[in-house]
């Protein structure tokens, strides 16, 4: 009988002992493996380093990139080369190119000197939401975001009371634009912002000096800034890169009038630069603006 107890106690000291350092190696291999981890997304950040680096060298030595100097030459530079695939041995990469200055700047909604709205423009971006089934208010939110803190609390909406730490001097991003849209969406209980595709309308910059080319400005752009037809402004669409002074779109009076209130231009020599990494599991997305004449980056965003 002493002997079985003895056993059945060694058996136990034994399992316990199994159970112990099976527990122990679990832990070690989880750290070891967690290390391994963190190694291949170092490694992996490293590369796409390099890989932007290569990039923006490319930018800055080509002489391909000479051409686009010029209205006809940015055109066709940027027909030829929006989409590029590229394989750096079992890193894949997707280059994207377009014209930075597609898209209206929402910021124009407010003047930051005066600290005054342009009505022209958040009448006009109103009857854009309202044409796609968003309540007006909505801009009255956005219009929070701009005017930076209100001492007597004179804002449109209690946006900062439920996000008080939300930015309000300017919209900075698809990203910051984010935080009103989901706090417009749970006060109303309205979905409909979910249909609206934000990366073709708006584009974020605190300079007010930014100006919409029209040989690039997307058909939501059209339709925002003189309130027409999706036919309409694809029309308007068809003809990109034939704009110039001398040669206009063609639009009735009023809509010349309307055009005024917008800053415009046919040749703005900046493009958008969209890079994404992609190696087994890991991603990375950065995208920057390139000043063609300078031949320099900036505003830089990552994504990894």
């Amino acid at each position: 009988m002493l002997v079985l107890r003895k056993n059945a106690i060694a058996l136990l000291m034994t399992m316990m002992f199994i159970v112990a350092i099976t527990f122990s190696i679990g832990i070690g291999l989880k750290y070891t493996n967690d290390a391994q981890e963190t190694l291949k997304k170092e490694n992996f950040l490293l590369q796409s380093n390099v890989i932007l680096e290569d990039i923006l060298n490319i930018l800055k030595t080509s002489k391909e990139l000479d051409q686009a100097e010029s209205e006809a030459g940015l055109f066709l530079f940027l027909s030829q080369a929006s989409f590029i695939p590229i394989e750096y041995g079992d890193i894949k990469v997707a280059l994207e190119l377009s014209s930075a200055r597609a898209k209206f700047n929402p910021n124009t909604l407010y003047d930051f000197n005066t600290t005054k709205i342009n009505k022209q423009k958040v009448l006009a971006l109103k009857e854009y939401m309202s044409n796609n089934n968003v309540n007006p208010i909505y801009v009255d939110i956005l219009l929070d975001g701009m005017g930076g803190v209100k001492e007597d609390n004179s804002y449109y909406s209690d946006i900062f009371n439920e996000k008080p730490t939300l930015f309000r001097d300017y919209l900075t991003s698809y990203e910051h634009l984010q935080g009103f849209n989901d706090f417009y969406t749970n006060s109303f209980y309205d979905n409909s912002l979910s249909k609206i595709k934000f990366e073709d309308i708006f584009y974020f910059t605190k300079d007010k000096n930014v100006s919409i080319d029209l040989n690039y400005a997307t058909a939501e752009v059209w339709k925002l800034m003189l309130n027409i037809t999706n036919d309409e402004a694809k029309n308007l669409v068809a003809f990109a890169g034939s704009y110039t002074e001398n040669n206009p779109p063609v639009l009735s009076s009023d809509q010349n009038r309307i055009l005024q209130n917008y800053k415009i231009s046919y040749f703005e020599p900046y493009i958008d630069v969209k890079l994404e990494i992609i190696k087994d599991t890991l991603s990375a997305k950065i995208s920057f603006e390139y000043d063609i004449v300078e031949r320099k980056g900036y505003n830089f965003h990552y994504e990894i």
